[in-house]
């Protein structure tokens, strides 16, 4: 990846997630980026492009995290706390202001769109990654239990950057813990 495409990644990342996607125009970027204009759209097309590649980054970071738990982890039990534990601390961490596909999700609500449709693609593969773990862990009901801890996730990021964020993580760990313990078909 060329410089300048970093450098316009890199401030386009920041200014989206600390501001929203529709407040921060392309020329903000470029300012920010100190990039031409030429050098942005060489780069990315249109800034739905430039929102696709920061959505597909945001993604990328967490598929290595999951993975590093993985690897790091001996049990699926201990890898789905590993994830939880990650998610809080991301809840903690300063500047927290969200679910950065929730955010995107919110702000392109066209199922169509190309960034709606990077929010769709990250969350299947969540989903899809959760409920392998909780398969993983030779409990019952695998899938409602994924769908759950998504739900959790998706309620502790949003009520963490609106509160303390302590009782926050602290709820939703307690809710992971409750569902790798409390399990049965129904």
């Amino acid at each position: 990846m060329s410089e300048a495409r970093m450098r316009l990644l890199s401030t386009a990342t920041g200014l989206f997630y600390a501001e929203g996607i529709h407040a921060v125009g392309v020329d903000r970027v470029i300012a920010e980026a100190q990039v031409t204009r030429a050098t942005l759209y060489r780069h990315f097309p249109s800034k739905d492009d430039l929102t696709v590649a920061y959505l597909t980054a945001a993604d990328d970071s967490m598929r290595a995290r999951l993975e590093a738990a993985r690897a790091a982890k001996p049990t699926p039990d201990d890898v789905i706390r590993a994830v939880a534990e990650d998610i809080a601390g991301d809840i903690k961490s300063k500047g927290f202001r969200g679910c950065a596909f929730l955010n995107a999700a919110a702000e392109y609500p066209d199922p169509n769109h190309p960034v709606h449709q990077a929010v769709l693609k990250h969350r299947g593969w969540f989903l899809t990654t959760m409920t392998e773990l909780f398969t993983a862990t030779e409990k019952p009901d695998p899938e409602p239990a994924a769908r759950h801890f998504v739900m959790l996730r998706d309620g502790a990021m949003t009520a963490g950057c609106l509160t303390d964020p302590d009782p926050i993580c602290e709820t939703f760990q307690r809710g992971v813990d409750g569902l790798l313990k409390y399990r049965s078909r129904s």
